[in-house]
């Protein structure tokens, strides 16, 4: 499975390509920072969000874009421009058809280290051994965006199972329903 990670921000937006399967080595494609000016309007931030997203999706062709899922800060303004750039980063994948996964930073925290409450140079050293790499990612943002799509590697087989036994548990009430229906029907 190849993965595409976004660490939302206005600023410094990450992202990183991790390639693999849960159980196996993985391989990292490519990681970085997408940057705009914090002086700049901030639709025209936005378009460059958008332009480097979208690189980053037709250069690399993730099967999935795992986005970090935003939460409530106690400044606005920060977590206004990270749910914007969030948005953003969705968009993209969607408007390409590519599927989207969100992961909250203590699950990625968790997922990565052992720990959801980690801090950004635990996990930028566990980002280094996971995916072997010679130092850390820098800035920050990139060695997260990856932690984001090792998490959601990791996570997507057992996820994919509870989907599948909610799913099968809702055919079998359905049909349960649907042969209730048809017993009541004979008995009148």
């Amino acid at each position: 499975m190849r993965v595409l990670g976004v660490d939302p921000g206005l600023t410094r937006c990450g992202v990183g390509v991790v390639e693999g399967v849960a159980g196996r080595p993985l391989t990292m494609l490519g990681v970085g920072v997408v940057r705009t000016p914090a002086d700049a309007d901030i639709g025209m931030r936005l378009v460059g969000i958008e332009q480097g997203i979208e690189e980053w999706i037709d250069r690399f062709s993730p099967e999935l874009v795992a986005v970090e899922r935003v939460f409530s800060q106690h400044n606005v303004r920060t977590v206004m421009g990270t749910a914007q750039a969030s948005a953003v980063a969705m968009l993209c994948a969607s408007r390409r058809g590519v599927p989207v996964a969100l992961h909250t930073p203590s699950e990625v925290k968790a997922a990565v280290t052992g720990s959801g409450r980690a801090d950004k140079a635990q996990v930028g050293t566990m980002v280094t051994r996971l995916l072997r790499l010679s130092e850390p990612p820098k800035p920050a943002d990139a060695a997260d965006a990856l932690a984001l799509a090792i998490c959601h590697i990791w996570r997507a087989p057992a996820q994919n199972r509870l989907q599948q036994a909610v799913a099968a548990q809702n055919r079998l009430q359905e049909a349960a329903a649907r042969h209730a229906s048809a017993v009541k029907g004979r008995t009148r």
